[in-house]
């Protein structure tokens, strides 16, 4: 997924570090969990890039869990993620459900 140029490649958004990250074991199958979070991620992010968030600002990165178990996480600047977050709010009806 790219952005509006290749820079979003090295802005520091996809060091995101949880509690989970740590050293893999061995037998653990965490490429294949990638790969599915990969999918997701791309998914989402083309998404965010067609409502028209730039990826430097705000995008999902694939991760896997200590299991294998594919993760995506939401990594942006605050300011990208209060602005997504409005979006979101305006999909949601009054008693909690999607529209």
């Amino acid at each position: 997924m790219t952005g509006s140029d290749e820079g979003w490649l090295s802005d520091e958004l996809d060091d995101v570090a949880g509690d989970d990250c740590g050293l893999w074991m061995p037998g653990v199958d965490y490429v294949s969990g990638w790969r599915t979070a990969r999918e997701a991620a791309d998914r989402l992010n083309r998404a965010l890039l067609g409502v028209g968030f730039e990826l430097s600002a705000v995008r999902v990165v694939a991760s896997t869990d200590g299991d294998g178990r594919g993760i995506v996480r939401l990594a942006g600047r605050p300011e990208a993620a209060e602005l997504l977050a409005g979006l979101l709010e305006q999909l949601v009806d009054g008693s909690g459900g999607a529209v």
